[in-house]
């Protein structure tokens, strides 16, 4: 397992961070997802042959946030 910190602006509340956690942890291979509103941080483990850090930021700015 790898692990990837995304910067992640746009969220204002917790309802925010569970939207960026769960369409990450949608994606084949997030294996888990830890997001902080406070850091606009969110850090990834993933597996590198199934997913990549593309996909990432595509579905957090698919939820309307912005991923960097």
């Amino acid at each position: 397992m790898d692990t990837m910190v995304l910067k992640v602006t746009g969220m204002s509340c917790g309802s925010c961070v569970k939207s960026v956690t769960g369409v990450l942890e949608a994606l084949p291979g997030v294996a888990k997802a830890e997001v902080s509103l406070e850091r606009a941080e969110a850090v990834v483990t993933y597996e590198a042959d199934k997913v990549v850090r593309e996909q990432m930021v595509a579905a957090i700015d698919d939820a309307g946030f912005e991923a960097g």
